[in-house]
């Protein structure tokens, strides 16, 4: 071969994770205390589990419908229209994919074409911006501050948008801030859409997981159905990560061209996490409840540390992320991160592994039990008191 890269440029050009190059550092250590991985510590639901080992014993090891199970997706239709107020037609509307991770890729891949511009806010997920790149988009970064609590409001999007802007993507409740949306502010941002004609590409998978006010998504406000592409899945609110199921909804020939990519790279979803996530989705809200309560107790926990030590942190009001700002303790975030974790051995993640407006803050999990938290908290108490003596 010749000495030519064989790699194609676009990918080559593609950074790593900032989250995964962190922590296969942290995965050579041993007893870290982890507040980096957005994993819930729960296990899934005993039912939910009982219907996967049932399915399995049953010999339910063959592939099912391209879009997904058919008992799956009627599931998927009669819980968003329960828990959001959205009606979506399980034959025609619904997709089942391998996560939403899955489901972010081929809703870009379908709906870009070479050159559009995608509007989308950081911080965010570390997968956004390059997902946008891969489908061939321009990635057209809108950045919230802390001082807004991280939300997004329609009049930045308006200082954004361009006649070659053609979709919106967002995450609200937000990883990694917590940050939520109002029902004026969904409303709002929905006007912006209708205005500009943009197809709105909405990622709520934290959807369950707020604590002051319940979610408001925006496939339930008038006129935005056929013009949004609702994602969401099993993985946060019913601790389902490793059943890998995610699910698309959106207007019939959107989710029509979407089942093509998803044909030819997928062909379907694992069949017993489908069994599962129809369990979960039709009998698993007291599970929920029961998960989102303890969250609950330990943000507070967590703010209320951040605040004895003096950190700056706003209160997220959703998912299960903090997002403290340490850019006054002299370290920028990777400093402070990489010197935590040497020092005491607890892994958090640094801001701006999800954008550069996320430079001087940490990404703090609270999908971990109160002793870790405590435990950490305490640690990092220390840690802080010894950068600041180190200052003085």
């Amino acid at each position: 071969m010749s000495g030519k890269s064989r790699v194609a440029a676009h990918v080559k050009a593609l950074p790593f994770s900032g989250i995964r190059k962190f922590f296969d550092i942290v995965s050579s250590r041993k007893d870290v205390i982890s507040l980096g991985v957005g994993e819930p510590d729960f296990d899934a639901p005993r039912t939910v589990r009982d219907v996967a080992v049932d399915s399995l014993e049953r010999g339910e090891t063959h592939y099912t419908s391209n879009r997904g199970d058919p008992d799956l997706r009627k599931s998927v239709a009669r819980y968003i229209e329960r828990q959001f107020g959205a009606s979506y037609d399980w034959d025609t509307e619904v997709l089942i994919t391998v996560g939403v991770s899955e489901a972010i890729d081929i809703a870009l891949r379908t709906i870009i074409n070479p050159g559009d511009e995608v509007l989308y806010h950081e911080p965010c997920f570390v997968s956004y911006r390059p997902s946008i790149t891969m489908a061939g988009g321009v990635p057209i970064c809108v950045e919230t501050r802390a001082e807004d609590q991280f939300r997004l409001t329609r009049a930045m999007l308006e200082k954004a948008v361009t006649p070659k802007t053609t979709v919106l993507m967002l995450n609200f409740p937000c990883n990694p801030t917590g940050a939520v949306l109002s029902r004026a502010d969904v409303e709002d941002i929905s006007d912006f859409c209708v205005k500009h004609d943009l197809l709105l590409l909405t990622d709520e998978i934290y959807a369950e997981l707020t604590y002051e006010s319940k979610h408001v998504s925006f496939a339930s406000i008038p006129g935005m159905k056929e013009r949004t592409i609702f994602l969401h899945g099993l993985s946060k609110a019913w601790a389902m990560t490793g059943f890998r199921i995610g699910y698309a909804c959106a207007a019939p020939e959107i989710s029509e061209n979407m089942m093509k990519l998803h044909q030819y790279a997928i062909m379907s979803a694992p069949t017993t996490g489908q069994r599962a996530a129809a369990e979960a989705l039709d009998h698993g809200d007291e599970a929920v409840a029961d998960m989102v309560a303890e969250y609950n107790r330990r943000r507070n926990y967590l703010i209320s540390a951040f605040e004895e030590m003096g950190i700056p942190c706003h209160t997220p009001a959703g998912a299960f992320y903090a997002f403290p700002y340490i850019g006054d303790l002299g370290l920028s975030a990777e400093e402070f991160a990489m010197r935590f974790l040497e020092a005491h051995n607890v892994a958090v993640v640094p801001g701006d592994a999800f954008g550069t407006c996320g430079a001087g803050f940490l990404r703090c999990a609270y999908a971990t039990s109160m002793d870790n938290i405590r435990e950490a908290m305490k640690r990092m108490a220390e840690f802080v008191a010894d950068l600041r003596a180190e200052a003085k």
